[in-house]
């Protein structure tokens, strides 16, 4: 009977109705799912792209793993967990940083920066070497100089300091440890000065407005450590698993510590991406849903159309559920036929995009990290569409049918 129902159901689809305003309506109905479904399949793909662009924004100064504290700020006796880390299998660096707010004052500017105090292994962890200006360097100390800083772009800006000799930062932190000295406030400060030796931009807001790269030495110093740190950044080797190397270091250092990778040190930013990304699939699902009742519309005039086909039927012995459901069937088959149109026509244009980058970003390119739409195609979302297609399809299909039932009543009572 299933198969009865779906060649009668695939024969009305494709033959011609006596009235062309059948017809007509019907290519607008699979047309309407068409469409909705490749602006899904569009959108979520540039949705991926954006992500791929955040976490490889966040890949220049982010390690491949940070381990940090899960009760306080502070990591102590870190040379002895150094050498347990550096043990395990695919950890090719592990190097203590120093994280703290501080008052950084250069000539008569000043502002509140973050340091960030680094060993000089800090260009291997991290590829701040290719972010930093091009009339500077990366550098933590010169046996002229003494200890330097590289400044962020917005940190550089605001204090105007540039990469010179000349342009020196001074360092205040609040002291941890002592009395305040109301006679002489800053005693209750320690200080230092760097020359800045570079600034670096990454193109990612919160790196950018306030970071200053100093030695680690310097860090402590001002903080009063010996040999805390605030995080332990890791360096992976080429082709390791970065889930497994994370659950080594988890077994390894037990539950006093939280160990995080790229994603999960950026969590805010990759949570509103992908907030942004399901809040939007939902608006374009309802919009698929308006789009599908046109199929309603179309299988009610099909019904009143096949009038004389339904008497027919009915009459050599074909029950009211088989004829509703040869209707229930056609307008899945719109449905599906109008989502795998529409995902197909998706697909294609965002691999164009993907692999052509046809549309651009408009603006300056010279101040982007790319001028390309971001885009990538995720099977998984191409899954999704035709999942909600297939739902939505069957709903309408439903309701149809029941249309076509109730036809079936008066016309028996006729």
């Amino acid at each position: 009977m299933a198969t009865v129902a779906l060649r009668i159901a695939w024969r009305y689809l494709f033959s011609k109705k006596s009235h062309s305003a059948v017809n007509v309506i019907s290519v607008i109905s699979l047309a309407g799912v068409a469409l909705a479904s490749m602006a899904i399949v569009c959108i979520m793909s540039v949705f991926n792209g954006f992500t791929d662009l955040a976490f490889s924004q966040a890949s220049v100064l982010s390690p491949d793993i940070r381990i940090e504290p899960a009760k306080g700020k502070i990591i102590g006796s870190v040379d002895s967990i150094l050498v347990e880390l550096r043990g395990i299998s695919g950890v090719e660096f592990v190097e203590p940083v120093v994280e703290e707010r501080a008052l950084a004052i250069c000539g008569d500017k000043q502002m509140p920066v973050k340091i960030t105090g680094v060993t000089d292994n800090y260009g291997m962890i991290s590829d701040i070497v290719r972010v930093v200006k091009e009339d500077g360097v990366f550098a933590l100390n010169d046996s002229v100089l003494g200890d330097m800083t590289t400044l962020s772009v917005g940190a550089a800006l605001t204090l105007d300091a540039r990469p010179t000799s000349l342009s020196r930062v001074a360092v205040y932190v609040p002291r941890r440890v002592g009395r305040i000295n109301t006679a002489n406030p800053a005693m209750s400060f320690r200080a230092d000065t760097l020359v800045v030796s570079g600034v670096y931009q990454t193109d990612q807001a919160e790196t950018d407005a306030d970071g200053m790269i100093i030695p680690i030495s310097v860090a402590r110093r001002l903080l009063e450590y010996a040999d805390e740190a605030t995080a332990l950044d890791v360096k992976l080797a080429d082709g390791v698993s970065v889930d497994e190397v994370s659950s080594r270091i988890g077994l390894l250092l037990g539950g006093g510590y939280i160990v995080k990778d790229r994603i999960a040190q950026q969590e805010e930013s990759f949570r509103m991406i992908s907030v942004e990304k399901w809040v939007t699939f939902c608006m374009l699902a309802f919009i698929l849903v308006i789009a599908s009742f046109n199929v309603v519309s179309t299988l009610c005039m099909l019904v009143i159309e096949k009038d004389a086909n339904i008497r027919t039927m009915l009459a050599v012995g074909a029950s009211r559920y088989m004829v509703a459901r040869i209707f229930m069937i056609e307008g899945w088959l719109i449905s599906l036929i109008g989502g795998v149109i529409g995902v197909a026509v998706g697909a294609v244009l965002c691999l164009a995009q993907q692999f052509w980058g046809f549309i651009r970003l408009g603006g300056n390119h010279d101040m982007m990290t790319t001028d390309i739409y971001p885009v990538r195609l995720d099977g998984s979302d191409m899954l999704v569409v035709l999942a909600l297609v297939a739902v939505v399809g069957f709903i309408t299909s439903s309701l149809t049918a029941l249309i076509a039932r109730r036809r079936m009543s008066v016309t028996v009572g006729e």
